[in-house]
């Protein structure tokens, strides 16, 4: 009997989760400790592919689903990719991607042959609920899943806040050579007092710094803001 409900516990949980993360193929593999993943444009980075990975249906959990993906690209040992756009009449610079069902390329890239973007900021939404966001004067709506980057000039010293009452806020600056960064938003959460004492944390809104990896994979997922 126990064993039965265990294997029920599992199936409603994929059904619940609903993501299937596939090696279609692999035409190579490559032997590295590299712990990172990130974003190419095959066209202009000097690379070796390695496999293609299929996505198929859709989860607002983006964290798992990145962890999946990562597991299968590194049992190739890839540290890029790249979205694959299906076969189609139409032109791939057209196609947007589906988040219920898209294809990834692998590939091997020397980690002196990634671009490098200094001083800019990409911002990535909530996948749930829609956002008032204010970088300085200025304020943006997001949408779930959309994201924007921004260029910082050098010198300039930049406010972004969640404008609201226990919300969050951050300060940037444009600073030679400094690397790209990488934020996202969060909306209302209560949380347990970090700091051991009783009580709790109200925040109508957070800002989270990202890591690279995981961040290009949103800006893979999530589409432009308009």
């Amino acid at each position: 009997m126990k064993k039965t409900i265990a294997i029920l516990t599992i199936i409603f949980s994929q059904i619940l989760f609903g993501q299937n993360v596939i090696l279609n193929k692999v035409v190579k593999t490559h032997s590295n400790s590299d712990k990172f993943f990130y974003k190419i444009n095959p066209k202009s980075t000097n690379s070796e592919y390695l496999a293609e990975i299929e996505i198929q249906g859709f989860s607002d959990d983006d964290a798992k689903v990145f962890g999946m993906i990562y597991k299968k690209a590194k049992e190739v040992g890839a540290n890029a990719f790249s979205y694959q756009p299906f076969e189609t009449i139409e032109e791939v610079g057209t196609q947007k991607l589906d988040p219920v069902h898209y294809k990834l390329n692998l590939y091997y890239v020397n980690p002196e042959n990634f671009p490098k973007e200094n001083n800019v900021v990409y911002f990535f939404a909530s996948p749930f609920k829609k956002q008032n966001i204010a970088l300085n004067n200025e304020s943006f709506v997001f949408e779930p899943r959309t994201f924007t980057k921004k260029t910082l000039n050098l010198g300039e010293t930049y406010t972004v806040s969640t404008k609201k009452l226990l919300g969050s806020s951050i300060k940037l600056s444009g600073q030679e050579n400094q690397p790209v960064q990488y934020f996202q938003f969060s909306t209302f959460s209560v949380n347990s007092n970090p700091y051991g004492t009783a009580g709790i944390n109200l925040k109508s809104g957070d800002i989270t710094k990202l890591e690279r990896s995981y961040a290009d994979f949103l800006a893979t997922i999530y589409q432009p803001l308009q």
